[in-house]
């Protein structure tokens, strides 16, 4: 039974994206082709000819907010689990995530 199934389900999925695959070949073939002109990829300034600049990205401040998402969507996670065997533990766990972040603010401040 569970065979037969996992045949259907896959068989859907596979009917599916050959529909997809057929729809978007007939979009790509009937769509109006478009012209590459130089002044819609350049960049505009009032009219004068700028060479465009190259984004810096402050990697460290990005790990910064990475580090912090990830400590407080684990909190989260802990304190939603927790309700079914209240006790210390969570609030301990609260409390040392809390205390850990204190210590990170205050090192990537000073």
């Amino acid at each position: 039974m569970w065979t037969q199934l996992l045949t259907n389900i896959a068989l859907i999925f596979g009917l599916s994206l050959v529909v997809v695959l057929i729809f978007y070949g007939i979009g790509e073939k009937i769509a109006p082709k478009g012209t590459k002109v130089f002044g819609k990829l350049a960049p505009y300034a009032c009219g004068e000819d700028l060479p465009p600049v190259k984004l810096q990205v402050d990697v460290e401040r990005f790990f910064t907010y990475i580090v912090y998402f990830v400590v407080f969507d684990i909190l989260a996670v802990i304190m939603a689990t927790s309700f079914v065997s209240p006790g210390v533990y969570p609030s301990l766990f609260a409390v040392i995530t809390l205390v850990s972040v204190a210590f990170l603010l205050l090192a990537v401040r000073g």
